[in-house]
C-alpha cells in the first residue's frame, strides 16, 4: 500500500540557490523561483508546511522583459488617502527600484496569506554579481529561457 508523505516543519531540509538573472525574462525567472520558494520541486511537497528552499538573485539589472511592457505596464501603489494613487512604469520600476521590481514579480506568484509572507522571506535579490551568502554555500540554479 502506497502512503503519502507529508512533511513536518521540524524534518524540512533547506537548500541555497542562487540565480543569475542575465539574460532571464522576468516572467520565467519568477516562476521558477516561486516554485523553488513553495518548495513544489522536491517530492516532500506539503501545500500547508514551509517546505521550500532559500534563493539568492544576482545581477537582477541585467533581467529583461518582452515587448512594449517597458512604456504600456504600470504599477501602482496606495496610500488610503484621497489622492494617494502612485503610479509607475516598468521603465521606471526597472531603472530606479529594480530590486523591488524583481521581488514583486516573485511576490504574485506566491502565496497571499501569512505562509506566503514566511516564503518571501527566504527571496534575497541583489543589482550586482555580489552577495553577503557565501558562508551558506549556495549552488547554481539554472533557468530555462
Amino acid at each position: 500500500m502506497r502512503q503519502t508523505t507529508m512533511a513536518k516543519p521540524s524534518t524540512v531540509v533547506r537548500q541555497w540557490f542562487v540565480v543569475d538573472g542575465t539574460g532571464c525574462t522576468l516572467g520565467r525567472l519568477a516562476t521558477e523561483v516561486a516554485t523553488v520558494l513553495r518548495g513544489k520541486h522536491k517530492p516532500t511537497y506539503t501545500p500547508n508546511v514551509d517546505c521550500g528552499d532559500y534563493v539568492i538573485i544576482i545581477n537582477a539589472d541585467k533581467i529583461e522583459i518582452t515587448g512594449d511592457q517597458v512604456n504600456k505596464k504600470n504599477y501602482y501603489n496606495h496610500s488610503q488617502y484621497k489622492g494617494g494613487l502612485r503610479t509607475r512604469s516598468t521603465g521606471i520600476m526597472r531603472n530606479q527600484y529594480t530590486v523591488e521590481w524583481v521581488e514583486r514579480a516573485v511576490h504574485g506568484m506566491l502565496p497571499h496569506t501569512k505562509l506566503g509572507n514566511v516564503m518571501r522571506g527566504h527571496l534575497f535579490v541583489y543589482k550586482g554579481s555580489e552577495h553577503p551568502h557565501t558562508a551558506q554555500q549556495p549552488v547554481e540554479l539554472k533557468i530555462k529561457g
